[in-house]
């Protein structure tokens, strides 16, 4: 299968550096309703080679088809906790933190980053749900409540272990007085720098598994930041290809695939992005089913997956435990670090046990594959008290 054939859908619109792309040899394919590069044939030398730079140097990421919103006014933060499972009460300024939207029977509509910046809330939605995240939005918030969407504003991903140095080089100053500087920062800090007299809002954060930052700029300035990156020695430009493997690697779900509203957050492995407060208070679409399968389990659960052989499955394969069905995969494809194909996979609950043995049938063939722990490769996210 052509990797291209996972990324093709109606592209409506042009982001701003279509164009760059281009020039710097980007093979264009149509993603969430726009033309974004899969690869780049020239500089970046394939899949494969872009994955293994970034795990080993940065990749640059242009990211602009995700939705960029603003919520502000009195009393946002309680306005967004009755749509979101998320304590704003623990989200200190220049701080993020993943959550999920639901639907009333917690089903996941997106998921999310949310950071508190200070004076409004900044969150960054998948590009393929914006607009009805959005019309979503509008509706549920109060009328006091303004929602921004940043349209005007690109976002670039930087992500390596060489992307603080790269990143500093090029002479980001913090807007803020006692904010740390781009190196010093830590995994889900966020907050506004200065790029000569251009703005950024920058998070160390990032889809990848490996350390990095998520870089929001003005679309007028993008190709000059994207050029300046790339001047660096450690930066390449990085396309769709090698951002799938490698958030397949880490164990991350993509939205539309891993996740949907059919998928609630337990079953989902997602837990985590339901506060402590919230497991007892609740007062968020869907918290009743939700607190109920945090009590007794999901049926259905997320689990890696690793197969034997060189065979690669793919998103619908069946997974079965003998000659029964119990489950389905939802993301799958060759790891480049492992050198072998893994997937990810929702299946019935009595045979998620790390070491199990499954078949997963791709044409006709059944393929033995093994329970895994998540992530695939570890992360390497730069968490407070590590070394610079």
């Amino acid at each position: 299968m052509d990797v291209a054939d996972d990324f093709v859908e109606i592209a409506t619109d042009v982001l701003p550096l279509d164009a760059w792309h281009r020039a710097r040899g980007g093979r264009m394919v149509e993603f969430a309703g726009y033309w974004m590069p899969v690869q780049y044939n020239g500089e970046g030398g394939g899949i494969i080679a872009e994955h293994g730079w970034t795990r080993s140097h940065a990749g640059l990421f242009d990211v602009s088809h995700m939705g960029q919103l603003e919520v502000s006014g009195d009393g946002s933060a309680a306005a967004l906790e009755a749509l979101l499972p998320i304590d704003l009460s623990t989200l200190k300024p220049g701080r993020q933190r993943y959550s999920l939207l639901l639907d009333e029977d917690g089903g996941v509509l997106d998921d999310l980053m949310l950071t508190n910046a200070a004076h409004h809330w900044y969150l960054v939605v998948n590009g393929a749900t914006k607009w009805d995240d959005i019309a979503h939005m509008r509706e549920h918030l109060p009328d006091a409540i303004t929602l921004t969407h940043l349209d005007d504003d690109a976002l670039l991903a930087l992500q390596g272990p060489e992307a603080a140095q790269a990143l500093a080089r090029i002479g980001l100053v913090p807007m803020n007085d006692g904010w740390p500087a781009i190196e010093a920062m830590t995994f889900m800090q966020a907050g506004p720098f200065l790029w000569g007299d251009v703005p950024l809002r920058v998070s160390r954060s990032g889809y990848t598994g490996e350390d990095g930052y998520e870089i929001s700029v003005p679309a007028d300035h993008a190709v000059a930041l994207a050029d300046a990156l790339c001047a660096q020695p450690e930066v390449k430009p990085i396309g769709l290809g090698a951002r799938d493997s490698l958030r397949l690697e880490a164990g991350l779900p993509l939205y539309g695939h891993d996740l949907s509203p059919e998928t609630d957050p337990v079953g989902a492995d997602l837990a985590f992005a339901i506060n402590k407060r919230r497991r007892t208070s609740g007062g968020f679409p869907g918290a009743d089913r939700v607190l109920k399968l945090l009590a007794a389990g999901a049926p259905r659960q997320r689990v890696g997956l690793l197969l034997e052989g060189r065979q690669a499955a793919r998103e619908g394969a069946l997974v079965f435990a003998g000659q029964t069905e119990i489950g389905t995969l939802t993301s799958g494809g060759f790891s480049p670090t492992l050198e072998r194909p893994i997937a990810m996979a929702f299946v019935d609950a009595a045979h998620t046990a790390p070491g199990t043995s499954l078949d997963i049938e791709v044409r006709g063939k059944r393929l033995p594959a093994t329970v895994t722990p998540l992530p695939f490769v570890p992360h390497r996210y730069h968490r407070k008290g590590a070394a610079a």
